[in-house]
């Protein structure tokens, strides 16, 4: 089982997680992918909302985590940056780098200020989370039959997610 992800402490209470991987596929193609309603659709997120640069958008990923996000950058096609709950005693900063690498792109996602104590459960969903992109990618489609909720989590996200959560309790922050 190859861990893609790594988790450290920003202070006593709260961390970050960064996991990163490389795809088949051009910047564009894995921007869109990483930013239209349509594509997230089929990896991760129901998303609705204002969809730019100051905007807020609902989200329902599908681990269930289900709330609002603000676009605080939105650098197209190199970076992204939301804050998820903003205001809220849990807002957290999401942040997503492109870089492309021949024919392919590099990928690089990091949320910052989570609790500390559950960082394996996010860098298990986050890495969970691009594994299911790279699905995606390759069948041109959805990664997920059966769709997911706020309330049930997409069921192959949740058994690879359960299957990853070990190795990255186990993992030093």
């Amino acid at each position: 089982m190859k861990i893609l992800g790594t988790m450290r402490a920003l202070d006593e209470t709260r961390g970050a997680v960064r996991v990163e991987d490389v795809y088949d596929t051009d910047i564009d193609d894995l921007w869109a992918a990483c930013t239209r309603p349509e594509r997230l659709a089929r990896w991760i997120a129901d998303v609705s909302g204002a969809l730019h640069e100051g905007g807020t958008v609902h989200a329902v990923f599908t681990s269930t985590w289900s709330g609002p996000a603000r676009i605080e950058v939105c650098d197209a096609p190199h970076h992204l940056l939301l804050t998820t709950e903003p205001g809220t005693a849990d807002e957290s900063q999401l942040e997503a780098w492109l870089t492309p690498m021949g024919s392919q792109t590099k990928l690089v996602v990091e949320e910052r200020g989570l609790p500390i104590g559950s960082l394996h459960f996010y860098g298990a969903g986050w890495q969970v989370h691009l594994e299911d992109l790279g699905r995606s990618l390759a069948n041109d489609g959805p990664a997920h039959d059966g769709g997911w909720s706020a309330e049930a989590p997409a069921p192959a996200w949740h058994a690879r997610w359960t299957e990853l959560t070990p190795a990255y309790r186990r993992t030093d922050v």
